[in-house]
C-alpha cells in the first residue's frame, strides 16, 4: 500500500510541481491512471481505486441486489456488510436486538447468505455500528475507503480518505470500475492550542458547523493539520471527521500522528502502525501546501457547544445558551438525553461520562431527564462492562441500549410524549433534523457531546451551564460538578466481546441466494428503460418543495427502513415528508390530470400509469443528509425525468445521475420562485451536452410561457448513463459486449 503510494505521488508532484495537502496525497496516490489523469481542485473528475467498501445493512440490501444484476462472481474489492439500522431501540438492548433479528430474519438471511457467495464480510446484528467497526479493524492512514453511509469519514480518526457514497457508487467499485469523484476543494482547519475542562474533541466540529453551515464544506475535504492536532486522541478525531458530514464536506481527514499510532496498537495492528511511521513523511500536508480556505482556532480558547435545534448548524457556546433558550422560547425542561452511536461512544468518551455520573452518585444524585446509552460496538460495550463505566452510567440512571445506530437514526420506539407535543432532547449524536430522531417533528433536538449530555440530564434542564451553575447534592448543599476526566485508551487493553464476525467460506460455489417473488422485505431489480432519445414536452411538476428538503424528507427512516431491499413498496415513502410550496403541507399535491388533491407517491404513481413523464422542482442544498440512495431510485421507479433545484448536496446528486435521472439546477436561482407547481414544462433533453447549459421552457396555466438555463455536472460517462437508462444499465452492456 505504502509503496504504491510513493509511486504514485512521485508521477503526480512531477506533473503538478507545487506542494500537497494531505488529502491530496490520499486522493492522487489512489488515481486509476496517475500519468494522464486531469487534476484541477473543483473541477477535474478523479478516475479513482479505493482500498475498502463498507456497506450498512439498509444500504447494503440494494447494493447487493444491484451487484448481482451484473453477474459477477465476487467483489473485486475488499468489501464489509454491517448490521447496525434495522434494530429498534425499545425497552434495552438485549431484547431489541432478538426482536431485531427476529423481525428482519429474511434480510439478515439474504445478507449473510450474499455474503458468503460474493466473498464478503459479514458483521451480525449486535456487532455494533458500522464506522466504529471500521475504525477498530479496517481504516489505516493513507487509505481510501467509500461507504455507503454519510458518516463514512468516521475513518478520518485514523488518517483515512472515507468518502460517503450511494450503493450504485460502491456497486462499481466492488465490479472493479473505477470510482468517479469530482476533485474536492480542500478547506484547511488549523488547530493550535489543547482542549481543557470541559470542552471534548465534539466541541471543534460544533464550532467548526456553525462557522461554515451545512452547505459551507460541499465540494471540499476538510483537512485538519496545526500543532493543536496532537493533544487529540484518535478516536476524538475520529467524531470530528464524523460530524464533518453535516455541513457537506467530501470527507474530514486528519495527519498521521502518535495518537493514531497508539490506538492503531490497543486495536493489534501495531504492524500498520509501524509500516505508517516509516512513511510517515507522506501522511501530512507538505511544507507550504494551500488551501483553498483556511480556518484558524485556538483549542484553548474554545467554549463547550450546544447546536440546534432542527439544524447541526446553529452553534451556540454553553455560556449562551442559557440565554439562547429563553429567547428562542425552546422547551426549557430536558425529555430525553442520549449518549453513544457512531459519534460519541468511543472508551474515553464513555469514561469522561462514567466520570461525571460517578461524581452526581457520590453526591447522592441520579439523572432528572430519561438518559439512554448506546454502545458503538460490542468491544466497546465489553470493555466498559468490564471496566465499570457501564455500571455507573446504568446506576446513574442509564438504559443501555443495542450496539447499534437505534434513536441516531430514527430507531426509536419513543413513548414518553404524543407527536406534536413540543419537547427538548439533547444528545452526542451528529444530526437532528426535524423529526429525525423520534419522528415527532415538535421534538427539538440539540447535539452536543457526551459530556454537556450528562450533565444537562443531570439537571433535568437545558438552563444549566456546569462550568458556572452549581446543584444541590443530597443534604441540599451546593456543589459544582467536577471537571470530567478519562482516559484515551484502556490500561488493560479492550476486550473483544462476543464474536460476530462471519468471514466468507472458501467454498462458494454452492451457496445460492434465495429472494422470494412474494416478499415484501426483497425484490429483485429490474433495469430501468433507456432514455428515448426526445425533448420531454408539456412535463407536469409533481412538486415544487419549498425549503429544506433532505433525503429524510425524500425518503424516510424509521419504519419505512424494513423495505430498504424492496423498490416497490419503499417508493410509497417518495417525497411524503417535503413541504408542498403550492399549499404549505406536506405529502398533499395537485394530480394535473384529474384536477385532484393527492398523496405524493400515489400522484407519481398515476402519471407513470398514464405514461406521463414527471419532474421535481427544489430549494437550495436538495437531498442533504443521509447518503441513501433510495431518494434517487424512488422517483425514478415513479416515473421521473428530472430533478430541478437551486442547488443539490453531493451524495444525492451523483445517486440520481446513476439511477438515469437529470439533476439540474437554475442557472439564476431566482427562478425557482416565478416558476409555480401548476406550471408545466418542456425539457430539451435532447441539449444535454459537457459544460452546455439545458433549456427549460416554462408553460404558465394562463398560456403564456417563458425559457430559462439550467445548469448541471454532468461529464460524457455520466450522460451515456442517462442515454443507457442508468449507471447499471451501461455496466451490463460493457460487460455483455465482452
Amino acid at each position: 500500500m505504502f509503496p504504491k503510494m510513493s509511486e504514485n505521488l512521485a508521477i503526480v508532484r512531477s506533473r503538478l510541481n507545487r506542494p500537497l495537502t494531505y488529502a491530496e496525497k490520499i486522493l492522487y496516490s489512489h488515481l486509476d491512471d496517475p500519468h494522464g489523469q486531469d487534476i484541477e481542485r473543483g473541477k477535474s473528475y478523479l478516475k479513482l481505486r479505493p482500498d475498502r467498501v463498507a456497506l450498512q445493512d439498509a444500504t447494503a440490501q440494494m447494493a447487493i441486489l444491484q451487484f448481482m444484476s451484473a453477474g459477477m462472481p465476487s467483489v473485486a474489492t475488499p468489501t464489509t456488510v454491517h448490521c447496525d439500522h434495522l434494530i429498534e431501540a425499545q425497552i434495552g438492548g438485549e431484547k431489541d436486538l432478538a426482536r431485531a433479528q427476529d423481525i428482519n430474519k429474511e434480510v439478515y438471511d439474504f445478507l449473510s447468505s450474499s455474503c458468503a457467495k460474493y466473498n464478503i464480510g459479514f458483521w451480525r446484528p449486535g456487532s455494533g455500528i458500522i464506522h466504529q467497526i471500521v475504525l477498530e479493524n479496517y481504516a489505516f492512514p493513507g487509505g481510501l475507503m467509500i461507504g455507503t453511509d454519510s458518516h463514512t469519514p468516521n475513518a478520518g480518526g485514523l488518517g483515512m480518505c472515507a468518502i460517503g457514497v450511494g450503493g450504485a457508487d460502491a456497486v462499481d467499485v466492488m465490479a472493479n470500475l473505477p470510482w468517479e469523484l469530482k476533485a474536492p476543494k480542500i478547506t484547511g482547519v488549523r488547530l493550535s492550542g489543547e482542549l481543557s475542562g470541559w470542552t471534548a474533541p465534539k466541541d471543534i466540529i460544533l464550532k467548526v458547523a456553525g462557522i461554515l453551515t451545512v452547505k459551507g464544506g460541499t465540494g471540499s475535504i476538510i483537512e485538519y493539520h496545526g500543532p493543536g492536532v496532537n493533544t487529540l486522541s484518535s478516536t476524538g478525531m475520529g467524531t470530528i471527521c464524523n460530524m464533518g458530514a453535516e455541513i457537506g464536506a467530501t470527507t474530514s481527514v486528519f495527519p498521521f500522528n502518535d495518537s493514531m499510532y497508539n490506538y492503531l496498537a490497543a486495536t493489534k495492528r501495531k504492524a500498520i502502525g509501524d509500516f505508517a511511521r516509516a512513511y510517515a513523511q507522506e501522511l501530512h500536508e507538505d511544507k507550504g501546501a494551500e488551501y483553498d480556505e483556511l480556518i484558524e482556532l485556538n483549542l484553548s480558547e474554545l467554549e463547550p457547544h450546544i447546536n440546534g435545534p432542527f439544524t447541526p448548524d446553529l452553534a451556540t457556546p454553553i455560556s449562551k445558551f442559557k440565554e439562547a433558550v429563553e429567547t428562542n422560547k425552546w422547551p426549557s425542561e430536558l425529555k430525553v438525553g442520549l449518549i453513544g452511536s457512531c459519534t460519541n461512544s468511543s472508551y474515553e468518551d464513555m469514561s469522561r461520562a462514567a466520570s461525571i455520573a460517578r461524581d452526581a452518585l457520590n453526591h447522592g444524585l441520579k439523572a432528572k431527564s430519561m438518559f439512554t446509552v448506546t454502545p458503538g460496538s460490542e468491544q466497546i460495550r465489553a470493555t466498559v462492562e468490564r471496566d465499570g463505566q457501564l455500571e455507573t452510567l446504568e446506576e446513574f440512571g442509564g438504559l443501555i441500549l443495542a450496539n447499534a445506530c437505534g434513536p441516531c437514526i430514527g430507531q426509536w420506539d419513543r413513548r414518553d410524549v404524543k407527536k406534536g407535543e413540543p419537547n427538548s432532547i439533547v444528545s452526542s449524536y451528529n444530526r437532528n433534523f426535524t423529526g429525525r430522531n423520534d419522528a415527532n417533528p415538535a421534538t427539538h433536538a440539540f447535539v452536543t457531546s457526551p459530556d454537556l449530555v450528562v450533565a444537562l440530564t443531570l439537571a433535568g434542564t437545558l438552563n444549566f451551564n456546569p462550568l458556572t451553575d452549581t446543584l444541590k447534592d443530597k443534604d441540599g448543599n451546593d456543589f459544582l460538578l467536577a471537571q470530567p476526566t478519562g482516559d484515551g485508551l484502556p490500561a488493560a487493553g479492550y476486550d473483544p466481546g462476543r464474536d460476530t464476525y462471519q468471514a466468507p467460506p472458501t467454498d462458494r460455489i454452492s451457496i445460492s441466494v434465495a429472494v422470494s417473488p412474494t416478499s415484501d422485505r426483497l425484490q429483485i431489480l429490474q433495469p430501468f428503460n433507456p432514455w428515448d432519445g426526445k425533448d420531454a414536452i408539456g412535463v407536469p411538476i409533481l412538486i415544487k418543495a419549498k425549503g429544506k428538503t433532505t433525503t429524510d424528507h425524500i425518503s424516510m427512516a424509521g419504519p419505512w427502513l424494513k423495505y430498504r431491499g424492496h423498490l416497490d413498496n419503499i417508493s410509497n415513502n417518495m417525497l411524503i415528508g417535503a413541504i408542498n410550496a403550492a399549499n404549505g403541507e406536506a405529502n398533499k399535491v395537485k394530480n394535473v390530470t384529474t384536477g385532484e388533491f393527492d398523496a405524493v407517491p400515489a400522484t407519481a404513481r398515476d402519471y407513470k400509469k398514464k405514461g406521463i413523464k414527471w419532474v421535481v422542482i427544489g430549494d437550495w442544498n436538495y437531498g442533504e443528509g443521509s447518503s441513501r440512495e433510495h431518494a434517487a431510485l424512488e422517483p425514478r421507479h415513479l416515473g421521473g425525468l428530472a430533478i430541478i433545484t437551486r442547488s443539490f448536496a453531493r451524495i444525492h446528486e451523483t445517486n440520481l445521475k446513476k439511477q438515469g435521472m437529470l439533476p439540474l439546477t437554475f442557472v439564476n436561482p431566482e427562478d425557482y420562485d416565478r416558476i409555480n407547481p401548476d406550471d408545466t414544462v418542456d425539457l430539451l433533453c435532447t441539449e444535454l451536452a459537457v459544460g452546455k447549459p439545458m433549456t427549460l421552457r416554462v408553460r404558465t396555466k394562463d398560456g403564456k410561457t417563458w425559457e430559462t438555463e439550467l445548469s448541471h455536472t454532468f461529464n460524457e460517462s455520466q450522460i451515456q448513463w442517462f442515454k443507457d437508462g442508468s449507471a447499471l444499465n451501461t455496466m451490463a452492456k460493457a460487460a455483455a459486449s465482452k
